[in-house]
């Protein structure tokens, strides 16, 4: 019943409401109304909010496209547990795109992720560690023992 509570408060907050309704912007390619309807909730700390606006950066949707800028609005989601946007910087990582290329910040990234739910993450995870050593691969699972348990410390 608690968690019930929960999930309505949480759907009935301003902030859930106007990032619905900057997601329905977005779908309809009104971007720039998009961006400055998440920004408060942004600027506010909430972790969908950056990651979208992560995402416009990221593809340039309404702005011009910017790696450093979009990366470093997944960082802020991220580190607040956000799957995407964990996948997001698993991502950049991989690549090597607006971030020098570290094949272990992104295994650690993509396997946070997987925990967090995303289901694309394992995929991430197929591929990246293809290109790594054993030696990089542990040197992922200590930092994935870092943070895992400050991230999601009831997984």
């Amino acid at each position: 019943m608690r968690s019930v509570l929960l999930v309505l408060a949480l759907c009935a907050s301003p902030a859930f409401a106007e990032i619905e309704a900057a997601r329905d912007l977005m779908e309809a390619g009104e971007f720039a109304q998009a961006k400055a309807a998440l920004e408060p909730a942004a600027r506010s700390g909430n972790a969908d909010a950056e990651e979208l606006i992560g995402v416009m950066y990221a593809m340039g949707l309404g702005v011009e496209r910017d790696d450093q800028r979009a990366f470093e609005w997944y960082l802020r989601s991220a580190m607040k547990g956000h799957p995407g946007a964990q996948s997001g910087i698993g991502w950049y990582y991989e690549i090597g795109r607006g971030v020098e290329k570290d094949l272990v910040r992104a295994y650690m990234w993509y396997t946070l992720s997987a925990i967090g739910g995303d289901p694309d993450a394992a995929i991430s995870l197929e591929e990246v560690v293809k290109k790594m050593s054993r030696e990089e691969i542990e040197k992922a699972h200590v930092l994935i023992a870092d943070y895992k348990p400050w991230m999601y410390p009831f997984r």
